[in-house]
This record gives structure tokens, sequence and C-alpha cells, in this order.
């Protein structure tokens, strides 16, 4: 049987020494949130392995670095309200739970009903409480728990989505892949007083934001 604990420690070892996983808090949360309960059963030997990895009907889970480099970058405090676009298998929501620590919301946005019902069982079942996984079109956003602290976006777009920029609350950030199906650059987005800004993290490859102001 595999050691997915010891497996798991290696990994986020390996991401600490690499500087991508950087703060005691997102490290905490990758070391307790299990990866292998979040992929089907016909890979989940390798789901310690920095790599994307299926999760059926063309979705996938992000690599562990990708995962780590965001929620670094989001920098969720309890008590914020946070939208998650994209929920996939839920495993970036489970860690956005953690981060959250009982405080605040988590909204999560599924455009595929069966994925949204299989992560909110898993969800449940794993015992992240304060998630709420909705079915709707991550691209608008889910205005009915606007405004929002922190917004992160796990699929492409061909663009910053006007909607989630508009949920956001002043102070707030964004973070979303933005650019064409096979290339996408991450912007990290901020809302000011003054206005909007944004800078790129880098180049990702994401699966496309289906939706009115997605693909």
């Amino acid at each position: 049987m595999a050691d997915f604990d010891w497996q798991r420690r290696r990994l986020i070892t390996q991401l600490e020494r690499q500087g991508i996983v950087r703060s005691p808090a997102v490290r905490d949360a990758l070391m307790r949130v299990p990866r292998h309960l979040f992929v089907p059963d016909e890979v989940r030997q390798n789901a310690y392995e920095d790599c994307p990895l299926p999760v059926g009907l063309g979705q996938t889970i992000s690599a562990p670095h990708m995962v780590a480099l965001m929620t670094e970058s989001l920098d969720v405090k309890p008590g914020q309200n946070v939208l998650e676009v994209g929920c996939g298998s839920g495993y970036q929501a489970a860690v956005l739970s953690v981060l959250l620590n009982g405080e605040g919301s988590l909204v999560t946005v599924e455009r595929i009903p069966e994925l949204a019902d299989l992560a909110r069982k898993r969800l449940a079942d794993l015992g992240y409480g304060n998630v709420k996984v909705v079915v709707g079109d991550g691209s608008l956003g889910w205005p009915s728990d606007a405004p929002f602290d922190r917004v992160l976006v796990t699929a492409g777009a061909p663009g910053v989505p006007v909607a989630l920029v508009s949920q956001l609350k002043v102070g707030g950030m964004l973070l979303v892949p933005v650019g064409g199906r096979g290339f996408q650059e991450l912007f990290l987005v901020e809302k000011s007083g003054a206005g909007v800004s944004r800078r790129s993290l880098g180049g990702v490859v994401f699966v496309p934001l289906v939706g009115e102001d997605g693909w």
C-alpha cells in the first residue's frame, strides 16, 4: 500500500526547496489536505507527483506546484469571503478552506453538475464544512455572495472577466489565467480606491474557462 503521508511530505518539502511554498500557513494547508482523495482511483498512485491529473469529464486537477503558487499569491486569511471559479474535484477549495480556518466563507462554482455533486459530497465527507459548491457560469461570478476579498479562477480566460472584477471588494485580489486556449499568463489583479491594476506571475496552461465571459 502506498505511503501517501510520506509522499505528501516529500512533495511539499520539494516545493519549499524550490521557493514555491513560503508561508507556514500554506505549508500546513497542503500538508493537511489529502490530494490522493481528490483524484480518481486509477491515478491515485500519481497523486503526489508534481503534475496535473485528469478528474473526469475533460477536467483536471492542477499540478501541486501550481496550487501552491496560486495559494501563496492569493494570500487568503481567516474571515475573508472567497470565490473560486472552477471547482473540479474540490482539492483547491479544500486548501482554501483550511486557510480560512473555520472563519469567513468560500463559494466554489462548477459548470458541470456531475463534478459539482462529486466535489460537494467529497468535501462534506472530509469535513470541509465552510465550502459551498454551486453550479453555474463561473465567468459571471456569484453575485448573491459578493463582494469577495479574494477570487481564484482555475481555468484560462480570453480576458479578465468583468463580472469578477466588479464583485471584488476594494482592497481585494483576483487571480486569473488569461490568454489563448493552449497557453495563458497568470495575472494577479488588485482593486484599490484608485482603480484596478494587474501584474503577470508568468506563463501557465489551464483548461478553458467556458462561459459567457469565457470561451
